[in-house]
């Protein structure tokens, strides 16, 4: 009876820790279930088929996601670096662009609307070896300081020497039927958009004009 009794007592305890640790354990499991993180929800975003850009007379098909810009498919996606992102807002013009022989804030254009543009960037206006009138004017007058904005005020400077040819008004324009010129006051405002935190404006100034053919 003493062997009875003593094993009986022994034989629930096991019976209560076996009940026990299986209960733990469920729950150990449904915790580490709950724990786990749910899968992502599917991409938004669509993938466009791939976009043309012509670039320095080079064509490029790009798979790009459908949100990103011209700027950053200039250079992220084929590496041409002179384009700068200052603000990212349209605001300093260092990314300036020109797209069909007219200047743009590559940072505020979609690289989707641009299929088979013409795309010129600071790389495709000229080489080391041969540059472009623009970048030498900026080179002989020490248009530029530290050169961050440089690319962006060339680009510019030559899109507005293009539409003073093409007699495209401004602000300041007197008479806009008339044939514009690069006066001072005219490229002051035509170049507004481009900032330069260096202050080299006047040297900027005499660069472009002596482009133009208004000064030497």
């Amino acid at each position: 009876m003493k062997t009875k009794s003593l094993q009986a007592p022994d034989a629930r305890r096991r019976s209560l820790l076996a009940s026990g640790v299986a209960s733990a354990a469920s729950g150990l499991v449904s915790l580490s279930a709950s724990a786990q993180p749910t899968a992502a929800p599917p991409a938004t975003a669509g993938e466009l088929p791939p976009v043309a850009l012509k670039v320095n007379g080079r064509t490029h098909a790009l798979r790009l996601d459908t949100r990103t810009t011209l700027l950053d498919a200039l250079r992220e996606h084929l590496q041409l670096t002179g384009s700068k992102k200052g603000c990212d807002h349209g605001q300093c013009g260092a990314c300036t662009v020109l797209v069909n022989g007219r200047r743009i804030n590559s940072c505020l254009s979609l690289a989707a609307m641009h299929d088979g543009d013409e795309i010129t960037t600071i790389e495709g206006l000229g080489t080391p070896d041969k540059l472009h009138p623009m970048q030498a004017a900026f080179v002989k007058h020490d248009g530029f300081q530290c050169g961050y904005c440089t690319p962006g005020q060339i680009c510019s400077a030559v899109g507005t020497l293009q539409e003073i040819k093409a007699g495209i008004p401004s602000h300041v324009s007197i008479d806009v039927t008339a044939i514009q010129k690069a006066t001072p006051e005219e490229i002051r405002e035509r170049m507004s958009g481009n900032l330069c935190r260096c202050g080299a404006y006047a040297n900027m100034l005499e660069a472009i004009q002596e482009v133009a053919g208004g000064k030497a």
